[in-house]
């Protein structure tokens, strides 16, 4: 795992940078903020900084700029730049100048977290020492039988260097199997690099996966993944062009970068996820059936949560404990009947709904040690799927909703960032509904709100 690490944020657009700071300091890092390059010239004067994400375009000095001055004040500071499409030529040639990677806008928060623990790999990256590979599916939690045919699947494809398809519902854990995988096989002391098909089009994907000869020369994921391995995440996004050529490198290892000529081999495994029926995706036309047969060497089924009733308290556990760890707080545990509500419940969003479930839960609970069954409540209803017009103790769920939100802004003493951060929400979906609540007088402002 990438150290914990200090993060400073440079953008000029509020709800840009509290939303980033909330979504790593989620991950446990300490994150600080800038609103212009001079104010993060200070902080780096300041403070010890290991990494900086910035913006591209910002009045005054650009992201480019900050990125000069900062590598002539810090030559060893990792530098990440946040930019639209129109401009990732500009952050390409940035490169060059000593950013170590670029972040295309619009991104999610898994998209910057995983940028993130890339780069903060390169700090404990050395000739001599290498990560020691850790026994096989250690990562994985829960002692239901389907959990523990899914570690035996695990050990038996993870030494092998054929391609794995690992599918599976949204937020069943389909990264956490391939990163076990990566963890338990002979590769594990190579890169592991992930790539979010569903977030780049087609041409940009290509020149991420291949590289670009026409920008800076730039080298892609294949490239610098040589002798690891690369995740492909939602591998049915891709496009028709870059399943093609995408087919051809499983074929036999070969590619030319975007407007090369020079045809380049790595030696790399390819782990690719989808939450898409690919069958039917091969059927419609939109995902070519070679492609579908090369991945599919060695498939993995994910179960859905709700399959696995028996994991819900230990993963449960799990999450509180990395939640008491990262925040630096007393360890609580599910009184008796939490745990039967949360063994109740369908979970349409799996193992993701249970971790963002339980975040807020921590930040909202009132008795100390303790999550009770009447905290999860609103967001479970009793242990079923809540219907749009059900009541929760004959009250509107809209209203429950609201005293939710502000009873987590006041807790936050009106900080939008880690009330959003603490509900698992965006901080401009927050700032929205306080908006709203405001024009139509349901809500008259008291909190001081910060920035």
């Amino acid at each position: 795992m990438p150290r914990m690490a200090t993060i400073l944020i440079c953008d000029d657009e509020a709800l840009m940078r509290d939303g980033s700071a909330a979504t790593l300091e989620r991950h446990g890092h300490q994150v600080r903020t800038a609103a212009c390059g001079q104010e993060a010239l200070d902080i780096l004067d300041a403070d010890a900084i290991d990494l900086l994400i910035t913006d591209l375009k910002m009045p005054g000095m650009t992201g480019i700029e900050l990125l000069r001055s900062a590598k002539a004040r810090k030559p060893k500071l990792l530098v990440i730049l946040m930019t639209a499409f129109a401009t990732v030529p500009t952050a390409v040639s940035a490169i060059k100048q000593g950013a170590l990677d670029y972040l295309q806008k619009p991104f999610d928060g898994d998209d910057l977290r995983r940028m993130t623990e890339r780069a903060l790999r390169t700090l404990d990256e050395s000739p001599i020492a290498r990560p020691k590979p850790v026994e096989p599916a250690t990562q994985l939690v829960g002692k239901s039988a389907a959990t523990g045919q899914l570690k035996q699947q695990i050990e038996r494809v993870a030494t092998s260097n054929a391609t794995v398809l690992i599918r599976g519902e949204s937020g069943v854990g389909k990264e956490v199997v391939a990163r076990t995988i990566h963890a338990a096989g002979d590769r594990a002391d190579k890169p592991l690099i992930a790539v979010n098909c569903a977030a780049l089009a087609g041409d940009h994907l290509e020149a991420e996966l291949f590289g670009d000869e026409s920008q800076a020369h730039l080298p892609g994921r294949f490239e610098r993944a040589d002798a690891g391995v690369v995740l492909l995440d939602e591998v049915s996004q891709i496009s028709p062009g870059v399943q093609a050529k995408l087919l051809r490198f499983l074929q036999d290892g070969s590619f030319e970068r975007v407007g090369g000529t020079v045809t380049r081999r790595v030696d790399v495994r390819i782990v690719a996820t989808s939450n898409a029926d690919l069958e039917e995706e091969v059927k419609a036309g939109r995902f070519r059936a070679d492609l579908f047969y090369r991945l599919d060497v060695l498939p993995i089924i994910v179960p859905p949560l709700r399959d696995r009733t028996d994991d819900i308290a230990d993963l449960a556990r799990h999450f509180l404990h990395r939640i008491s760890k990262r925040d630096g707080t007393p360890f609580r545990h599910l009184n008796p009947r939490a745990v039967r509500m949360l063994e109740r419940h369908d979970w349409p969003g799996n193992v993701r709904e249970l971790q963002n479930m339980l975040e807020r839960a921590v930040a909202l609970e009132t008795e100390p040690g303790v999550i009770r069954a009447a905290t999860l409540e609103p967001w479970i209803g009793g242990g079923s799927p809540r219907p749009v017009a059900m009541k929760w103790n004959n009250e509107p769920l809209a209203e429950v909703e609201k005293r939710t939100i502000l009873a987590a802004l006041d807790k936050f003493n009106g900080h939008r960032a880690k009330t959003a951060g603490a509900l698992g929400i965006g901080v401009r979906t927050l700032g929205m509904k306080l908006k709203k609540w405001k024009e139509t007088g349901e809500w008259d402002g008291e909190i001081a709100l910060a920035a």
